[in-house]
């Protein structure tokens, strides 16, 4: 394999890195914002110890997918700062990354109240 052949194969694998974490983000926001949902229309329903366990449940999920969301979130930057340090145009929008963290965060927001 020539050298450009085996660049086009390292971008093409770059590429579909990008696309899988960003694939993963978005399953990961979409799965917070029902937990969310069931969330607020559980928390009414629970009381007592049972509420208090409950609510300390999904505070910790809540916290170990931000970490998660901001670790997919790193690779992401780092697959596309790799694409654009060899001259290629980035596998994808840091922006439109950057929204759809924000919007899960305005979800959880307005849900908590």
């Amino acid at each position: 394999m020539s050298a450009n052949g085996m660049q086009q194969s390292a971008e093409h694998a770059t590429r579909n890195g990008v696309q899988a974490l960003e694939m993963a983000f978005s399953g990961i926001v979409k799965s917070r914002q029902d937990v969310e949902a069931t969330k607020f229309n559980l928390s009414s329903g629970y009381q007592g110890s049972d509420g208090s366990a409950f609510q300390g449940l999904i505070t910790a999920w809540e916290e170990q997918t931000d970490v998660i969301l901001k670790n997919v979130q790193d690779m992401i930057e780092t697959l596309n700062q790799t694409l654009t340090e060899h001259g290629l145009q980035q596998g994808s929008s840091n922006e439109q990354i950057n929204t759809a963290y924000n919007q899960s965060e305005s979800v959880f927001d307005t849900l908590t109240g």
